[in-house]
């Protein structure tokens, strides 16, 4: 994945199918709704929207919402999805309409990844979070039921300053879970997570120098999303240093929103992420490859040399760039510096 054209196409492709959702969690950046919006995309708008993302080709596909098993037609998304070429991720909420989906059909059907959330390491913390009693129960029990059918799995956690204390509990409770990736999101002030949600930012350098240790060792694939200074983390740990890049990262170096990330919304509204909700266009009249590769923010968003603040003059940049959803969040301004990170850049070691 070295030298991946992030001009030309996103690595990931985030299509919120709707935002109806049964739960009401804390930090919801969806702030999902009890039912399904009337100018959600329909049938014969997701079939198109489809066509084109195959005739584009980005690596990965991740049905979103809201719960996408809101919308009755999601595995005929799936299917004609898959029977386009595409790789298809399904990222479900833990309700009892998942429990009641036949979990061999998810698969059949050509999911490739399915993502459960986790955000509390105990039922308590968990339920809490999630807003329903018995989240947590049934969560378990979906990823009891994808490793029954032989659905790979990835388990996503939210770090908050409410739960970083249980982090050495999640982490314990991966290794139990076995999941194929554990992805640990770094919280984004947007829809209904506030600033005061934000962890320190010492408190993160820390969790993420030990969760550095986990790459390569643990029975599974370690990642992080909006917490790009991870990799800045795993590389100095590993001695690799800014230009020489150590193995482990599974996704190309220098992803971020609006460089090799995309989201498109239930109402078709394209945004570099689904945490930066700048909208850039609309699927409904334009093809989504046209809004990628020439709106202005994005292509202002793949430019390492637009990022300002430290993040600018970071020797990391190329490979981290800092999380534009956050900078946005906290300073109102996509290029400014990830207020999450405490490193202070040395130098430049390579060119950009």
């Amino acid at each position: 994945m070295e030298g991946y054209d992030f001009d030309d196409r996103p690595f990931l492709v985030f299509w919120e199918i709707t935002r109806a959702c049964a739960l009401a969690c804390s930090h919801c950046r969806a702030e999902a709704q009890p039912k399904r919006h009337p100018d959600e995309l329909d049938p014969a708008q997701s079939l198109k929207l489809i066509n084109q993302l195959a005739e584009w080709k980005p690596p990965m596909l991740i049905l979103t919402g809201g719960d996408p098993l809101m919308r009755r037609d999601v595995l005929d998304l799936v299917r004609a999805a898959t029977d386009a070429g595409l790789h298809v991720g399904l990222s479900p909420s833990a309700t009892e309409r998942l429990l009641h989906t036949d979990f061999a059909e998810i698969k059949a059907a050509g999911v490739k990844r399915m993502s459960l959330s986790l955000d509390g390491a105990t039922r308590e913390t968990h339920d809490s979070f999630r807003g329903v009693n018995g989240t947590f129960d049934r969560t378990i029990e979906a990823v009891r039921r994808a490793h029954e059918v032989g659905l790979e799995l990835q388990i996503n956690t939210t770090l908050t300053r409410g739960n970083m204390n249980e982090y050495e509990a999640f982490k314990n409770l991966m290794f139990q879970l076995k999941p194929a990736m554990w992805s640990v999101f770094l919280l984004v002030p947007t829809g209904r997570a506030g600033l005061e949600d934000l962890p320190d930012p010492e408190d993160i350098e820390r969790v993420f120098e030990d969760m550095a240790g986990l790459v390569g060792k643990a029975p599974f694939a370690v990642k992080t999303t909006e917490g790009h200074h991870f990799r800045r983390v795993v590389m100095q740990k590993m001695g690799g240093g800014a230009s020489r890049p150590r193995p482990g990262m599974r996704s190309p170096l220098g992803i971020r929103d609006g460089r090799g990330v995309m989201f498109i919304s239930h109402i078709g509204e394209v945004s570099p992420s689904g945490f930066l909700p700048m909208v850039c266009g609309n699927v409904k009249d334009t093809n989504p490859s046209e809004i990628y590769r020439n709106h202005p923010l994005f292509v202002s968003l793949r430019d390492n040399d637009a990022l300002g603040g430290k993040c600018g003059e970071c020797e990391y940049r190329s490979v981290c760039g800092g999380s534009r959803s956050r900078a946005y969040g906290v300073c109102g301004d996509p290029f400014a510096a990830d207020p999450a990170c405490v490193y202070q850049p040395q130098k430049r070691l390579t060119p950009n």
